[in-house]
């Protein structure tokens, strides 16, 4: 199983040559760019955690990729998704956001089912990963 989540997603994992190319895109479209990474990939977990500070400043994608690299370095069993922000609105948009890295394996969701008044079903759904402690959901 995949996790589905931002732009890409279903489709085959992008090499670093089409991230540059996105990258490149957002830049040249003033988006600031910044790379996150999570061990718990709920849906509605939206704030992952952020590697460095947003890259404001760059013209080029050569120090994203370094940034990224040093975050895949360090987190090699985590999502990381980079993130291009379109500041136009005057408020923190998200123009772009696509994943770079996903675990090994891919471990999946619980859907959950609980009754409820009226004899409503209300279902839910929790990634089979948080049952290990964080930092060791995806192996060593």
């Amino acid at each position: 199983m995949y996790l589905r989540q931002g732009t890409f997603s279903h489709l085959p994992p992008l090499t670093d040559a089409e991230i540059g190319g996105q990258v490149r895109y957002a830049l040249l479209n003033n988006w600031p760019v910044s790379i996150e990474y999570t061990d718990d990939p709920h849906p509605r977990n939206v704030y992952w955690e952020m590697w460095g500070l947003p890259l404001f400043d760059l013209d080029e994608p050569d120090g994203v990729l370094a940034e990224l690299d040093l975050c895949r370095n360090t987190f090699p069993q985590h999502y990381i998704r980079v993130n291009a922000y379109d500041a136009s609105y005057g408020r923190q948009t998200t123009a772009l956001s696509f994943l770079v890295q996903r675990p090994p394996s891919e471990p999946g969701f619980l859907l959950t089912r609980a009754e409820s008044d009226d004899r409503r079903q209300q279902y839910g759904w929790q990634p089979y990963a948080t049952g290990s402690p964080a930092g060791r959901r995806y192996g060593a």
